[in-house]
């Protein structure tokens, strides 16, 4: 079947290129030309793991194309996916909408017979029916548009697999009738026919799933941070409990790693947001939990320059201090919240030096920390180095040889803030290992 894909950043771009290689004939429509013309070259306009490949292979099939024009993407099919951005409003918990609005009132006149309209972005609930309304007012065909919410569940650096692959699909709708479901379902035929559970519910739940997932996944995480506190002030290893705590069948291992605390553009925004929304609603009790979840992610970094601070004797100003990791996460350049970039940041504010190098992330960080020192090679970065901070857990920063490193720093010392370096193996090449939650 046709479909359009309205916004191709991370989300937008990955969806459209998924549902080519599903077999669909996929319109992308963004409103930013020098993004159109990347992905029309075939490359993604952010790094995402296999994403340049998918988009590659489809734009040369003939399968996956892009424009900027709303009028071409209304006319080429009845099904409209939106995957715009709803960042954090600046200077307050809530969603910034702006930019969803402002699809839905260009693409709506464009509409000129029935039509469905789904939307993927991350919002808070009750937003669905306002997306309606504006349907419902802008475009000529009024009431025969329909809503229809397709949350997505993606973890960037598995964006592709979590797109043909997913754990659930989510459908909501209006109402049980809705014509809407039966064009998702053939547009999803082949990943519904693998056996992925599929959910139609109300606009409502669909609004929620996302939001929800997240919460309770950073809650999670900052839960095991907070023992991570704990098991610093009694000597216990975190990592160890964490595995200890992951045995059980109702807790689980996946997103208990304990660590410098998460980032990105969902878990910190979705929070924020809900909480934002629940407070709106009235509700805004149910959701304390989630300040302290925010809280307590918000302390790792803090907590990291306090690492600093004592392993450099109480004294920052004019160290030279080498972050190994820009990223929020590996695999990616995303630099939204980054936990290593506002600990990198803190330090040159406290009078020290400070290196930054990440495998992908440098160009974007150089733009909003133009303040850091930058270099590409991890092992040339930690040069006269007087401490080393180990902040994103590239596989690279893993496998490399602490021997190699040590003759070149100042003072072997490295911090390990993601606990993935073998505390053994460097203590053995002479250095000075600390890392959160552990002795």
């Amino acid at each position: 079947m046709k479909l359009t894909v309205v916004g191709c950043g991370y989300l937008g771009a990955t969806h459209a290129a998924c549902m080519a290689e599903l077999g669909h004939e996929v319109l992308g429509m963004d409103s930013d030309m020098d993004k159109v013309a990347v992905l029309n070259s075939g490359k993604a306009p952010i790094h995402e793991r296999d994403l340049d490949d998918l988009i590659a292979k489809h734009t040369a099939s003939g399968r996956l194309r892009f424009t900027a024009s709303y009028a071409e993407a209304a006319a080429f099919s009845d099904l409209h996916f939106i995957g715009v951005g709803t960042p954090q409003e600046p200077g307050k918990n809530a969603y910034d909408l702006s930019d969803l609005f402002s699809a839905v009132r260009q693409l709506a006149p464009r509409l000129k017979g029935p039509a469905v309209v789904a939307v993927k972005s991350t919002v808070p609930v009750g937003t669905a029916p306002r997306i309606r309304d504006l349907l419902h007012e802008f475009a000529p065909a009024g009431d025969a548009v329909e809503v229809a919410w397709n949350p997505e569940f993606l973890r960037e650096s598995f964006a592709i697999e979590d797109t043909l692959r997913p754990d659930r699909l989510v459908f909501g709708f209006e109402s049980e009738q809705s014509w809407a479901e039966a064009m998702l379902r053939q547009c999803f035929e082949k990943i519904i026919e693998s056996g992925t559970p599929t959910i139609a519910t109300n606009w409502a739940t669909a609004e929620l799933a996302k939001a929800s997932a997240n919460a309770f996944l950073a809650t999670k995480i900052s839960f095991i941070n907070a023992i991570a506190e704990v098991c610093e002030a009694s000597g216990a290893d975190v990592t160890t409990l964490a595995d200890i705590l992951g045995h059980d069948v109702r807790i689980g291992r996946r997103g208990m790693r304990p660590g410098l605390g998460f980032g990105g553009g969902c878990l910190p925004k979705d929070i924020r947001g809900f909480m934002a929304r629940a407070g709106e609603l009235g509700a805004d009790q149910a959701l304390t939990i989630l300040r302290e979840v925010d809280a307590i992610n918000n302390r790792r970094p803090e907590r990291m320059v306090d690492l600093s601070r004592q392993q450099l004797d109480g004294n920052l100003a004019g160290k030279r201090i080498t972050i190994w990791g820009a990223a929020f996460k590996p695999n990616t350049d995303d630099i939204r919240d980054s936990p290593a970039l506002a600990v990198a940041q803190k330090l040159h504010e406290l009078g020290a030096t400070v290196t930054v190098t990440d495998p992908q992330a440098l160009d974007n960080a150089r733009k909003t920390h133009p303040e850091l020192d930058y270099i590409d090679d991890p092992i040339a970065a930690v040069q006269d180095a007087d401490l080393l901070l180990h902040l994103t857990e590239w596989p690279q920063f893993s496998h490399i040889d602490p021997h190699r490193l040590a003759a070149r720093t100042a003072t072997p010392r490295v911090i390990d803030g993601r606990g993935t370096l073998n505390p053994v193996t460097w203590r053995d090449a002479g250095w000075t290992v600390r890392a959160l939650g552990r002795p």
